[in-house]
């Protein structure tokens, strides 16, 4: 990883949602964050914090409705036509969390890898078979899967065939939504293992986003934490998981269960409390005031922004 080379620049970046009668869903909201070539963003945070939504923005699945966003140097328009979505879909692609509802059931596996490339006018005659079987094998499979359809294939199998249709197009950046958390835990590892090892070979960047802490801990160089929308903590994974800053990633870490059944029975959980704010035309303050032990009448009030309150520790918190 080189931290001197942004791959992704995002600063200010805005996605709401309209649901009509003036209501708009701040799914993602005033994010600003750098992803680095060759890393391993993780992005953490509760159901409905808006990781997904920022992860679809950055492959443009979605167009951004504020803000500013930068890849490799170059601006990305905040609405692109087709062809410059089409484009951008050879740097920028997504693997799944479901991957039986992201394959086409009615798409054998070789069709499915070679979707993409067929679409961009390439894998061309002989080549499109000879490339099917480079990935099938590169991902743990075997020729005689290609004619195969999903159905046909356990979990762990088919998010093999998912990392394959993705990485098809030789991408830069890769955001993994969750790739694990449909999947086995004994199948968990070998997906991870198997994409740490495709990031060496191809030089990949990736957000890895998930909810298990202890995977991200494991993977990631940096660790992100969101909350409704807002980002709330970015540093060095370790940093973050072993000495939190921001009260909700303390909380976030804290309901994280230990691997050791006697230390996770006798350690004292504090839930809390409070009502969860609405990411429908928020007011101005911290989103995590009426939860956070530490809030006062200035949370409620006044935005946090999110600042460096050490070397490599950003944190949107007045008091931290």
């Amino acid at each position: 990883m080189n931290q001197t080379q942004p791959l992704i620049e995002i600063k200010n970046l805005c996605k709401y949602f309209d649901l009509g009668r003036g209501a708009k869903l701040h799914a993602v909201d005033d994010v600003s964050l750098t992803i680095y070539k060759g890393e391993t963003l993780g992005l953490v945070g509760e159901s409905g914090c808006g990781k997904s939504t920022l992860g679809r923005v950055l492959v443009r699945m979605y167009d951004q409705t504020s803000g500013s966003y930068q890849f490799n140097g170059e601006q990305v328009p905040a609405h692109l036509s087709f062809a410059q979505r089409k484009s951008f879909s050879r740097q920028a692609q997504m693997i799944f969390q479901d991957p039986y509802q992201s394959l086409n059931p009615r798409m054998t596996v070789g069709d499915i890898i070679s979707e993409g490339p067929a679409i961009h006018g390439e894998w061309q005659g002989n080549k499109r078979k000879e490339e099917i079987m480079r990935w099938l094998n590169r991902v743990g499979l075997v020729p005689e899967h290609a004619m195969r359809f999903p159905h046909e294939f356990s979990g762990g199998q088919r998010q093999r065939i998912g990392i394959a249709r993705s990485l098809a197009l030789n991408p830069r950046f890769v955001v993994c939504d969750e790739p694990i958390s449909a999947l086995d835990v004994s199948v968990q590892a070998q997906v991870v293992t198997l994409l740490q090892d495709l990031q060496r070979e191809f030089g990949l960047t990736y957000l890895f986003i998930a909810h298990s802490l202890s995977m991200v801990r494991y993977i990631s160089t940096r660790m992100a934490v969101m909350y409704l929308g807002k980002m709330v903590e970015i540093g060095p994974s370790e940093e973050v998981y072993s000495a939190p800053l921001h009260p909700y990633s303390e909380a976030l870490i804290a309901a994280n269960p230990f691997p050791d059944p006697k230390l996770e029975r006798n350690r004292e959980h504090k839930l809390l409390g409070g009502e969860i704010t609405s990411p429908v035309n928020p007011k101005a303050g911290c989103r995590f005031a009426s939860r956070c032990p530490i809030a006062t009448d200035k949370c409620r009030i006044e935005t946090p922004v999110l600042k460096e309150s050490k070397p490599g520790r950003f944190v949107a918190c007045h008091y931290r």
